[in-house]
């Protein structure tokens, strides 16, 4: 009797970002193409495989065409909602529903899942694929670029390519007014993309959460961008920058979700009184994460993508593929989740920053 084909998963999990379809579509052809192997791609991460029937599709060398790299967001869908170990119900009551995504994925034959996700959709895939004595291989994803043992995650540099374009088309009409101008930008644990943007963009002030500020510094070095002559200023702000008061500022939504925001709109106004000057906020939120992704972003996410491939044919498991030394590693899954990567204060980033002359809110 012939031996059936290797059958991989594969399902995006967590936030959107531009360049998931491309690690997809490389999975897709190395596994077809190299392995002759099929590949079953799961709907609405872990979701899908909650919901019966199960939400997945067969996915062929028809979606690994060059259209499918240049669209932005996912193919298959993706939730950042429904832990399935503490499964929200109707009734206010929350179910451990880990034993239903583990049936799901053995009714699929699935040899090894690939995971493409962020450090928190990473525990908790980790966590499935130990109790159900399943393979598993993670790409990184995320805008914050915060997943540990990685230089880079797909979505980053699209992310920090928007903030900064923001950054070019409010500087001209910040100039045409006099005014302040204050970008808020994602950046729920880390302050990469702020950091990146900012100097990309030729702000004056960076705000990040790793760095503790004042107001005070902050309005006196817009003074004094003022009386060297300029009569304007860029700001940009992480958004999970604290308040003057130490706090986080953070939205609720309907449904009870709470996310970060609104640390923009309080810091312009600070900075008017203290300042005197007409500040505008503009908040980038979700127009981060859309899009075409940019060059770079499909390249890593391409690489990733084969390289899990490869990880898988060569045995390996509870790892994730990873970019170190402008190339593609992997390293132990649970390394990669024992931390985020935040930015270090002391780094060539923060150092090139304060070189040029950009106040982080600490002196």
């Amino acid at each position: 009797m012939a031996q059936l084909p290797k059958t991989i998963g594969i399902l995006t999990s967590g936030g959107d970002c531009a360049g998931l379809n491309a690690a997809i579509r490389a999975v897709v052809s190395r596994a077809v193409q190299g392995y002759g192997w099929r590949v079953l791609g799961i709907r609405h991460g872990t979701m899908g495989l909650l919901r019966r029937p199960l939400e997945f599709e067969t996915l062929d060398l028809r979606i690994a065409t060059g259209n499918i790299l240049r669209l932005g967001g996912t193919i298959l869908g993706t939730t950042n909602r429904g832990d399935p170990f503490a499964f929200p119900m109707p009734d206010g009551s929350l179910r451990d529903r880990s034993a239903e995504v583990i049936a799901g994925l053995r009714e699929l034959g699935i040899d090894t899942l690939i995971g493409i996700g962020g450090d928190g959709s990473f525990a908790i895939l980790r966590r499935l694929a130990q109790q159900g004595g399943i393979k598993l291989v993670g790409i990184p994803k995320t805008i914050d670029n915060d997943v540990g043992a990685t230089e880079n995650s797909i979505g980053y540099h699209t992310a920090v390519m928007v903030a900064a374009e923001a950054l070019d088309r409010l500087q001209p009409t910040a100039a045409s007014h006099d005014r302040v101008m204050v970008l808020e930008v994602m950046g729920r644990d880390a302050g990469h993309i702020a950091l990146a943007a900012g100097i990309a963009g030729g702000a004056d002030v960076i705000l990040i959460p790793e760095i503790p500020y004042g107001l005070e510094q902050v309005a006196a070095h817009i003074e004094k961008v003022r009386l060297q002559g300029r009569n304007f200023a860029l700001v940009v702000v992480a958004e999970a920058v604290k308040d003057r008061g130490g706090q986080p500022v953070q939205q609720q939504h309907s449904g009870g979700g709470v996310t970060y925001g609104g640390i923009g709109h309080r810091l312009g106004d600070a900075l008017a009184r203290l300042t005197g000057a007409e500040t505008r906020v503009t908040v980038l939120g979700h127009v981060q994460r859309g899009g075409q992704p940019t060059w770079s972003d499909r390249m890593i996410a391409s690489a990733f993508g084969v390289h899990a491939v490869d990880l898988i044919a060569a045995g390996k498991s509870d790892c994730m593929v990873a970019w170190q030394n402008r190339g593609v590693v992997d390293v132990p899954l649970g390394e990669a989740v024992a931390a985020p990567q935040q930015v270090d204060p002391d780094s060539a980033l923060v150092r090139t920053a304060r070189g040029l002359g950009i106040c982080l809110g600490d002196d």
